[in-house]
């Protein structure tokens, strides 16, 4: 059977929430993260247009046109959710609020230099949020796929790209791995089930340590 990648990033990305956290989810990927996650999970899920509450991604026959995510999707709210203006949804983030913020890639350094936002030529919306979740969040952890289009890395020994922000990601998690970026250098944790080592190296420009007990996913 094949693995959807987009589903086993988010599934993987899930496993990194954890009870009493307040979580902002990025455009992309993270937005399929509620799906996989325990129903009676207790966390709070931060959407910066000003939704403290937030759930998963609404059904085409339950969309409400005025209850949209930062990226446009229609989604659904908790019970108890808030609502409040794009001001105090920044001062959330700006006072270091969030424990946790998934992001997309179109770059990542291995000193965990984020490239997310523009490639020069092509329109882009602007930088959004992205800027100060990424610098701001206790945590950062990225999710993307493993390699460009074309099978180019994503992850590259430095950025290429105009920078959304230096020195922040902390995590990646793609369909073929989770790395642990750190102080002196990247780690390899785990590699997913249907692949294997030296697909994973050959994939990855950024110098990779292979950790000792190398876990499946």
């Amino acid at each position: 059977m094949s693995v959807n990648p987009k589903e086993k990033i988010a599934r993987r990305a899930a496993q990194e929430i954890t009870a009493g956290q307040v979580v902002n989810l990025g455009i992309g990927i993270p937005t399929l993260i509620p799906s996989f996650l325990p129903p009676d999970l207790p966390i709070i899920i931060h959407s910066e247009n000003g939704i403290i509450g937030a759930g998963e991604i609404a059904p085409a026959a339950d969309a409400d046109r005025n209850l949209i995510d930062a990226g446009g999707s229609y989604i659904s709210v908790v019970s108890g959710a808030a609502y409040c203006d794009s001001a105090l949804s920044f001062a959330l983030v700006r006072g270091g609020r969030l424990d946790l913020t998934f992001l997309g890639a179109l770059e990542v350094s291995e000193r965990g230099d984020l490239a997310n936002w523009i490639i020069p030529g092509k329109f882009a919306p602007g930088i959004g949020g992205a800027m100060e979740l990424a610098q701001k969040a206790r945590k950062l952890v990225i999710t993307t796929t493993h390699t460009t289009r074309k099978g180019e890395p994503k992850i590259l020994k430095e950025c290429t790209l105009p920078l959304t922000a230096s020195d922040c990601v902390k995590m990646i998690i793609t369909e073929l791995a989770v790395i642990a970026v750190t102080p002196t250098g990247m780690i390899l944790k785990e590699i997913a089930e249907e692949t294997d080592l030296e697909t994973v190296l050959r994939a990855t420009e950024a110098s990779l340590t292979v950790a000792d007990n190398l876990l499946r996913f």
